[in-house]
C-alpha cells in the first residue's frame, strides 16, 4: 500500500541512524544527488565516509583508470568505481572502531538531458555492500533511462532512486520482488525506466538473474529484456548500437513451432541485400509476453519461470533472445530505434501482415491508425521480410503478391512493396510453408 512506503528522507535517516552501515558515494554526471539526500536527512556522519565527483576525464582516469571504449556512462565504468571505492574502505578503515561496520560503496555514472535536449538521458547505478561485518560483498547494478523532459527533474529522480537502492540493499534483500518494486518508491509514474538489473553475492545466491529481469517487464519497469547465447542479460544499446539486426517474432506458447527454415533464409537474404558482414550482424529471436498479458493482469512466478525457460532454450540455439511486451511490429521498431542500429529486418508471417492492411481489424479511424503505424515502423531503416503461408481452405500459398488488402490501403501497400520496405522471402522450399 502507498501509505506503507517510507518517504525518501525517512529512508535516508534510517540508514544514517544505523550504526552498522558505513560507506562512500561516488557520482559522475548529474551532481551528487544521492549523497545530498543523506546529508539533508541529518546524522550523515554516521553513514558517509566520503563523497566525491570526478567530472574531469583526466581526474576520473587517474582514479579509476581509462576506459578502452572511451565511454564513461557504461557498466564497465560503474564496476571500476564500485571496486575502487569498496577496496579503499577495507584498506583504510581497519581496527576496532570499524569491526561492527557493514561497508558499502555506492556509485553512479549518468548523463541527464543536455541544454539542446538532443541526447538520450540514461545511466548506470549500483551498490556494493556487505550484509554482515567482514562478510563477502554483494552487488546490485541497474541501468536506467530518465524520462522527464527537464534535467533538474531527472536529477531529482536520480537522487530518490539512489536512496531507494541503498535502502533496498540493507533492508529488503530477503524479498527480491519487493526489493525491485521499492526502487521506484516516491517517484512519479513515467519518470524512469529500469531496463536491466544484475544481482551478485551470497545474499542473492538463490536468485535467477533471468527471472529478475523478466519481472521488470511484468511490473512495467521495462518493455523488453535481451539475453545473449548463454542467457546472460544484456543492455540493449550496448549490444545493438550501430549493428544490423534481424529478428524473428514468436509468441509464448504459440501453437506452431517457429519457422526456423524460412527465418534462416530471411537472414541470408537480409545479409545479401543489405551488404552485411557477419561480424556486424545480431540475430534476435523474440518471445512475446503480450499474449499472456492479454489473458491476465498479473503474471505469476510460475509464468516468469516458463518465460525464463523458453528464453534459455532459444539462447541455447546460439542466438540472442529478446523477451518483450511489444504486441505490434511498430512498437518493436520504436524500441530498436533507441539503440541507433544501422538497419533492422523483421521476419514476419504474411498472416500477420494481412491483419495490418485489413480495415476490419480496426474499430475506427482505420486510415489514421494505419498511417501512424507505418510511419512508426518504417521511419528508422526497417524492412519486413514476409514468409508465406498455405491457406488451409483453398491450398493456395499466400505471398505479398496475392495477399488480401483493403481497397483504401492498397496504394500505400503497393508503395511499400515497390520500394522494398516489405519483401517476400525468396527461394523458399514449399515443404517449409506452414498451413494457416
Amino acid at each position: 500500500m502507498l501509505n506503507d512506503i517510507p518517504e525518501t528522507k525517512r529512508k535516508a535517516l534510517k540508514i544514517n541512524l544505523d550504526p552498522t552501515i558505513y560507506g562512500t558515494f561516488a557520482e559522475i554526471g548529474a551532481g551528487q544527488e544521492v549523497a545530498r539526500n543523506f546529508f539533508t536527512a541529518g546524522a550523515a556522519s554516521g553513514t558517509i565516509a566520503k563523497t566525491m565527483s570526478a567530472y574531469d576525464m583526466v581526474f576520473s582516469n587517474e582514479i579509476y583508470g581509462a576506459e578502452l571504449s572511451g565511454r564513461y556512462v557504461s557498466k564497465s565504468r560503474l564496476n571500476r568505481m564500485l571496486s575502487h571505492e569498496f577496496d579503499l574502505l577495507a584498506e583504510r578503515l581497519d581496527g576496532k572502531l570499524y569491526d561492527r561496520r557493514r561497508f558499502f560503496s555506492f556509485a553512479n555514472t549518468v548523463t541527464t538531458l543536455n541544454y539542446n535536449k538532443t541526447n538520450d538521458p540514461h545511466g548506470w547505478v549500483g551498490i556494493r555492500f556487505q550484509s554482515e561485518p567482514h562478510g563477502e560483498a554483494n552487488d546490485i547494478i541497474i541501468h536506467i533511462r530518465l524520462l522527464d523532459s527537464d534535467s533538474s527533474l531527472q536529477q531529482n529522480v536520480l537522487g530518490v532512486l539512489g536512496v531507494n537502492l541503498v535502502y533496498a540493499a540493507f533492508f529488503l534483500t530477503d524479498d527480491v520482488q519487493l526489493m525491485i518494486e521499492s526502487l521506484v518508491h516516491n517517484l512519479s509514474v513515467g519518470s524512469v525506466e529500469i531496463d536491466l538489473i544484475n544481482l551478485k553475492g551470497p545474499v542473492f545466491k538463490n536468485v535467477n538473474d533471468c527471472l529478475v529481469n523478466l519481472y521488470l517487464i511484468a511490473k512495467g519497469f521495462s518493455s523488453a529484456a535481451i539475453f545473449n547465447e548463454i542467457a546472460e542479460i544484456q543492455q540493449s544499446k550496448d549490444l545493438l548500437y550501430k549493428k544490423n539486426i534481424m529478428i524473428l517474432r514468436t509468441k509464448f506458447r504459440q501453437k506452431s513451432i517457429p519457422n526456423f527454415d524460412l527465418f534462416n533464409r530471411a537472414v541470408e537474404q537480409f545479409k545479401r541485400t543489405e551488404g552485411i558482414d557477419d561480424s556486424n550482424l545480431i540475430v534476435l529471436i523474440e518471445v512475446l509476453m503480450s499474449n499472456r498479458f492479454d489473458q491476465q493482469t498479473e503474471i505469476s512466478r510460475s509464468d516468469l519461470e516458463e518465460f525464463a525457460k523458453r528464453a534459455q532454450e532459444l539462447s541455447a540455439t546460439g542466438n540472442h533472445v529478446i523477451v518483450s511486451n511489444f504486441s505490434r511490429n511498430h512498437k518493436l521498431a520504436q524500441y530498436l530505434a533507441k539503440c541507433s542500429p544501422s538497419s533492422v529486418g523483421i521476419s514476419t508471417n504474411i498472416a500477420n501482415l494481412k491483419k495490418i492492411f485489413d480495415s476490419n481489424q480496426y474499430e475506427k479511424n482505420y486510415t489514421d491508425e494505419l498511417l501512424s503505424y507505418i510511419s512508426d515502423l518504417f521511419s528508422k531503416n526497417v524492412k519486413l521480410y514476409a514468409y508465406p503461408y498455405l491457406n488451409k481452405d483453398n491450398k493456395e500459398i499466400i505471398t505479398t503478391a496475392n495477399m488480401p488488402v483493403s481497397p483504401q490501403a492498397k496504394p500505400l501497400y503497393d508503395f511499400l512493396i515497390l520500394n522494398n520496405y516489405i519483401t517476400d522471402i525468396e527461394s523458399y522450399d514449399t515443404k517449409d510453408v506452414k498451413t494457416i
